[in-house]
Order: C-alpha cells, then structure tokens, then sequence
C-alpha cells in the first residue's frame, strides 16, 4: 500500500501567504505599490550596508527573504467563526499566541480581544485575529449586532471538511493543500465590498466603533492589512511621504540622508543578523567593519530618489488618505521590540443591503499599509522599561498632539530623549536584562572542554568560548495597534457601553478556541534556558554550575516545553 505523502505545513504556509499577497495586490494596487518601494529602499538599504561591511552582498532574492514575511489582521464577529479561524491556522502550522486584550488599554481601547496565530520557531508569517466582544454594548445594540452576524457564513463545507480531514489525518496531500489555500484567497479572507445594515453602520461608526461597524456589518471578514517588513522604517516612511506627494524632492533628500546615517550607527554585526535571519550568523560576522563618507551616503539617497521618482513608484495618483505622522515605537537606534508605521485606511466604496430590497453605496475606512521592522524580544525587565519609556513619548503627545506634525525634527530628539535609559547595542541590552539572548559554544570553547572551569556566561562570552544573538521579537504591542487603529480610523477608543463594564481573560479566549494559548514569555525564556543549559554542556561546565542556577534554567525549559506543541519543540533551534 502507497504511503499517503502529506505536504509540509510550513510549505503550505508559505504558499497561503503568497496567495493572500496576490489576492490583496489585486485588491488594493496601493499595496503592490507600497512593497514595490519597500524593496527598493531595502535595495538601498544593502547597497549602504555592502559598503558598510567589506565583502557583504545581499542578492535582491535574500533581500524578498529577509521583507518577505507577512502578518495580516483580520477582524471577527462571532465565537464559532473565531473557532474555525484557529483551527484552520492550525493545518498551517500556526498556533495562537498571546492573548491580548484590547478593551483595556486606556483611552485607546476597542471592543475586540485578540491573539497572534504564528508558527513558535523563527515565524515567517502570522496572523493578528481580533474577536468583536458584543457584551462591551448595551443590551439593544448587543442584540442587533449578534441577529446581523448570525446571518453570516464566512466558511464553506469544503472548508470545514478540509480542517477536518487535516485534523483526522495529521495533514493534507497536494491537492487537498491547493483546495484549501483557495478556499482562504477566494473566500475566507476575500474582500468582498458588501455589506448590510446601513443605518446599524452609521449608528456604530457615529459613536465611536468604526472597528465594530466594519466586522459587524460586512457579509464576510477580510484582511485589514498584510505587513512587509523594512530594513530601514525611517528611510522607507521618507519614501512614501515623497511618491504621496506630501513632501518635496528635497525634504526627502534630507529625511534620506539622516536615516542612512543613522542606520550606520546602530547597524553592527548583532543588528546585522538580527534582520537578515535568512544569512548565516557565522557569515555576517565574517565582515570588517569600514568607514563610510558622508558623500558616499549622499550619492546612494540620490540614486533612491531617481528610483522613487519612476511612474511606476508614484502613489500621488491612486486614491489615498495620506501616511501617519509619526512611528509607533521606540526611536530608530534603540532595538527592542518594534517599529510600526502606516498608509491610512483607504477610502473604498461598499454596497449596503438595506433590508428592503435597495442596495446603498457608503463609503468605509478599514483597509490600510502596515509596515514594521522588528528588533529583540525583551524580557519582563526590559519590558517594563520600555513602557515607562513609552508612557512618557505618550505623555509627550498628549500635552502637544500635534508635534510629530509640526515639527517632526524636534519630536524626533524628544522621543530619543525618552528611551535615553535604554542602551544602544545588544551587549548593553544583554549586560542589563533586558531582552532575551540564544547562546552557543564556539569552536574555540569546544575545543577546551573541561578544562575552563567554571565562569558566568558573560564571562565566556567576552572570552570567545561562547557567542550570543539576540531573540528577535515576533509578536505585537496591543498600545502600538491601537495607535494604528486610531490613526487608520481617524478615531480614538471608546468606553464600553454595557451597563456593567465586562472582563476578559486568557482562559474565555482559550475556551471560544477550545485548546490553550501559547504565552510567548514563556517562550523566549525557555530558548534562552535551553541554550544555556546546552552551552554549559558542551563546554563540560553543566556539573560546575550552581544548583540554584541549573535548577532555575531547568524549570525554565520545563515551563516552555509544558505549553508548546511536540511539532514546535521539533524545530528548536539551539
């Protein structure tokens, strides 16, 4: 009997979102456009670099690889609907992480919780899933919500009978995989431009739920956006602003040049295999640092912007609503976490069903440009001092909202003030801990095992018998989302309108999913761990360790390996 041959499912991942790109350029030319000069600026971006580091060449085809990652949103109506998004994402080897909660988070909170459907090693891709909580409404509008939404079906019986023989069988031949990655571009995450309940629509985005009236209303879910990555957000947010139209040739010269130089700063070898996770770590290290001149800088941003000004890289004809005004995130040269920026919500014609037969025209607000950069996964230490560096750019932007507007140099310098306590450069963010590490023994360190003796890692390190890279951050930032929300929309949070305010918790989204969701902490700490632990080992340093240590690394690895899959431990590399 011939062995059933199922498809790898991070293959079929891999193809689900080149198709869902596909769909979305088609959709939205904006889109298309948009990666078109994100690649050309990473294009600039590497040409810097090779000058940068003697010997390095980055291929446009590594470039596709290192911005060719996608995350997507989608914005969900009901529980079963949530159910069924999970399980789907499941047959692709993506697994929800985090719950987020976005109905707390201050003034910029929205009915919806969430969580991150990704792979847990080195993610390509992923997929932030919010759930509408129509308990956040008073009773009357809660009803009407959930009578529209009931009268929705967003997946087909082929869809359901594909998840399910994926669930029975532990995956899908060939062409079941091609059936149900048509089952997802043409049907599950397909724009559809139709909707119902027009007076419904214009009630919610009226008082303040424009997130609530585009998942309510719509006759099925879609993408929201689908996010590259860049190498240099500044440089790439210059660019956009110029094929917009909304700054000059020379402003752009100028915003161009202060990026570049800048990535020349925080650019070093760490940063270097941070963000080409596709090179080898070895390679990258290989290269000698050289000085650059200013003039070199100068002719590269000179030979961008004869690149950007190409038809095929003008935005000004298409129909927009301009970039945002400012970054979401830390300043450029402080690598924790991440960076995101945005297109606005593009202004797009719907067809309402009023009920009565009469099909309305509205216009809606939902779909816009993402964009991000990521850096390194910070740890609860770091993480609560990127927030109280945070709170003060918030606390900056409240007092004077329209700075990042008016003067967009001077806001620059206060927000890099702010995160002034963070240090610079992946030793200082290790040195500190403040974002997680991956650790390995060298040739050198191997070579000399047993005969060391016992060291702390920093030690060994500096020594050359181990080397460290930080984790890069795969995940969101529930108060970045939300500036992109408020943004993309044009509108703040709102306040629930239930007579009593209700709460959420991890465990009522891991029962609307029916299975446990990963806590990426967790994670992070357990890789680290793991690292150390196999490091020491190698270096014959395991028996030398402290007990309170190896028992405290070891309950770490145990911790991670209790919430992670037997798949996903599978592909840890460490």
């Amino acid at each position: 009997m011939a062995q059933v041959r199922f498809v790898d499912k991070r293959v079929m991942q891999h193809e689900l979102f080149s198709k869902l790109s596909d769909m979305f350029g088609r959709e939205v030319p904006m889109y298309d456009r948009a990666l078109l000069i994100n690649a050309t600026c990473n294009r600039s971006a590497c040409d810097l670099l090779a000058q940068m580091y003697e010997g390095l060449s980055v291929s446009d085809e590594e470039i596709e690889k290192t911005s060719g990652e996608r995350h997507g949103a989608i914005r969900i109506g009901r529980p079963d609907e949530y159910r069924w998004i999970c399980r789907l994402f499941a047959c692709f080897a993506m697994e929800p992480h985090n719950f987020y909660d976005m109905t707390s988070i201050g003034a910029k909170s929205q009915p919806v919780i969430a969580t991150a459907f990704r792979s847990t090693h080195r993610p390509d891709h992923r997929v932030f899933a919010s759930l509408l909580q129509t308990n956040y409404f008073d009773d009357a509008m809660r009803i009407r919500i959930e009578d529209l939404l009931s009268k929705r079906q967003v997946f087909t019986a082929t869809a359901k009978e594909l998840i399910e023989k994926c669930e029975l069988e532990g995956g899908l031949e060939q062409s079941d995989a091609d059936q149900l990655i048509r089952e997802a571009s043409e049907h599950i995450f397909k724009w559809t431009g139709k909707a119902r309940d027009p007076e419904l629509y214009h009630e919610l985005c009226e008082s303040g739920f424009k997130i609530a009236a585009d998942i309510a209303c719509f006759t099925t879910h879609h993408l929201n956006h689908l996010t590259p990555n860049t190498l240099c957000m500044d440089l790439y947010t210059a660019a956009m602003r110029k094929c917009l139209g909304e700054i000059s040739d020379d402003d752009f010269l100028k915003l161009a040049q202060a990026a570049l130089e800048s990535m020349m700063m925080w650019m070093d070898q760490d940063a270097l295999v941070l963000h080409f996770k596709h090179l080898s770590s070895a390679q990258l290290r290989m290269y000698d640092r050289q000085r650059v001149s200013k003039d070199a800088v100068t002719q590269l941003v000179g030979e961008l912007l004869q690149q950007l000004s190409r038809d095929d890289h003008d935005l000004s004809r298409l129909q927009h609503n301009g970039f945002k005004d400012y970054t979401e995130g830390p300043s450029a040269e402080k690598l924790v976490l991440l960076r995101q920026d945005a297109y606005k919500a593009l202004t797009e014609n719907v067809d309402f069903d009023n009920g009565q037969g009469e099909v309305i025209k509205i216009d809606h607000t939902a779909r816009f440009g993402e964009i991000e950069q990521r850096y390194y996964a910070t740890t609860p230490k770091g993480r609560a001092l990127y927030d109280a560096c945070i709170s003060e750019v918030n606390a900056l932007l409240a007092a004077s909202p329209e700075l990042p507007k008016q003067d967009p140099d001077q806001f620059a310098v206060l927000r890099a003030e702010k995160f002034g306590s963070l240090p610079g450069t992946l030793g200082g963010l290790i040195g500190h801990g403040l974002v997680y590490g991956v650790y390995r023994a060298t040739e050198k360190g191997c070579s000399e095992s047993g005969r060391i003796g016992w060291k702390a890692v920093e030690q060994l390190v500096q020594e050359g018998h181990v080397t460290v890279e930080g984790l890069r951050y795969e995940d969101f930032l529930p108060i970045s989302a939300a500036g992109i929300f408020a943004s993309n929309l044009n509108q703040y949070g709102t306040d629930s309108t239930a007579q009593e305010r209700p709460t959420y918790s991890k465990q009522y989204l891991e029962d609307i999913l029916g299975r446990s969701v990963i806590d990426t902490d967790t994670v992070y700490s357990g890789i680290e761990a793991k690292s150390l632990l196999d490091t020491y080992e190698q270096l014959g340093l395991v028996t030398a360790m402290p007990v309170e240590e190896r028992e405290m690394l070891q309950q770490r690895v145990s911790a991670y390996e209790s919430v992670v899959s037997s798949d996903a431990l599978h592909e840890l590399v460490g």
